[in-house]
């Protein structure tokens, strides 16, 4: 049976200190700050009251809580940008403490608002993690993604579907962010069909049927509103000519399969891809809670050899294969990554049962045993 263990996710402010916390939609902010911080005042601006008061007089934030001495938060704060400006002011003037939630900066950027300058730190709340799950099917969580209602819901299809209306129209429409809402709706399919592919303006432009420029406005907006990511090429090379073209991922693996009208099934190209997507959520996760210093990038040659993620300073390498058996013909990209490249943990992960030595120099891994590995440091980023 499904469940959910206890977010990874940990804040502790020293007194005085502020902090934002972002994380897309559903990731489970205000379930994690009701459960974390029962006793503080939390300003909910997604209650419509709530947001109208704050949002036609601001200063009542200053005027409520100027001689409140325990940290304060404001959940969806991009909802009323001009609140920063007050909370601005009661920190420097009363030292008093924040934390903020969000899913969005760019309301905030858009207009021009305070970001308060480096006087809070910064937190991001990721989909559920293999640490956080319980009763994990992966095939069933390449269908449902990661959000936590979605992982636990009897019907994720159907909670896909509104979660990506609601998107549209709160984050998309509500901010008239782009002029033509079906074109957007088209590209968002052209970006899950390409997530995990290497990022090609033009090709997603001449399929979703609009601009080069357009397009690269669109995946600002994905980025923005935190449901995509980039993951950056591995440049550096004495011998080979490295590709330096970025990739780009959709946040969450059933999103993405939701709107590329995918199902995925073991044994599959799809399913395959579907894996070291999940792989980099499992990554990207680890990095933000445990790890923020840690880079993750990939590996690709001009002539097309490739392995999947590199951690850190080529401390780990992960090449991944969605399958039940791998052999040494698996290992092309990471020979060739090892004739350049002194890797500590050259690893291949796969649906195999058991460790297991594979050629001269690699560990074949399955996948969850490389996730306890990674999560309980014992691969050292």
């Amino acid at each position: 049976m499904k469940n959910i263990s206890k977010r990874v996710l940990t804040i502790n402010l020293p007194t005085n200190r502020s902090a934002f916390l972002w994380g897309p939609r559903k990731t489970g902010k205000t379930f994690w700050l009701r459960q974390t911080f029962p006793e503080h005042v939390r300003i909910d601006l997604l209650q419509r009251d709530v947001f109208g008061e704050y949002a036609a007089r601001p200063s009542l934030l200053r005027e409520r809580y100027q001689d409140h001495r325990r940290m304060i938060i404001i959940d969806e704060v991009q909802m009323v940008p001009d609140l920063l400006h007050e909370v601005h002011w009661l920190i420097e003037n009363r030292g008093s403490s924040f934390l903020m939630t969000g899913s969005s900066a760019r309301k905030i950027r858009r207009k021009h608002a305070n970001l308060l300058g480096g006087r809070a730190w910064r937190y991001t709340m990721h989909p559920l993690t293999f640490l956080e799950t319980q009763g994990f099917d992966l095939e069933g969580v390449m269908v449902s993604g990661l959000l936590p209602p979605h992982f636990l819901s009897p019907d994720p299809i159907r909670d896909l579907r509104s979660y990506v209306a609601d998107y549209l129209k709160e984050e998309i429409a509500a901010e008239a962010a782009v002029q033509s809402i079906p074109a957007f709706s088209e590209f968002l399919r052209v970006a899950a069909l390409t997530s995990g592919e290497l990022l090609n303006y033009t090709n997603v432009a001449r399929e979703a049927g609009v601009s080069a420029k357009v397009v690269r406005s669109y995946f600002q907006i994905l980025e923005d509103t935190l449901l995509g990511l980039r993951v950056a090429s591995w440049r550096r090379s004495k011998t080979r000519r490295m590709i330096e073209t970025e990739k780009f991922y959709l946040f969450d693996v059933g999103v993405a399969n939701y709107l590329s009208r995918r199902a995925p099934r073991e044994g599959t190209p799809e399913f395959g891809k579907a894996f070291e997507h999940y792989i980099l959520m499992e990554l990207k996760a680890y990095q933000a809670y445990r790890n923020p210093e840690m880079d993750i990038r990939y590996w690709r040659t001009s002539t097309g050899m490739e392995v999947d993620f590199i951690l850190g300073e080529m401390d780990v390498a992960l090449e991944i294969k969605g399958a039940r058996r791998v052999h040494e013909g698996d290992l092309k990209g990471l020979t060739a990554l090892l004739t350049d490249h002194k890797v500590k943990h050259p690893l291949l992960l796969s649906l195999e049962r058991e460790p297991r030595k594979i050629g001269a120099k690699v560990r074949a891994l399955p996948w969850a045993v490389f996730l306890r590995e990674l999560w309980s440091g014992g691969l050292g980023v």
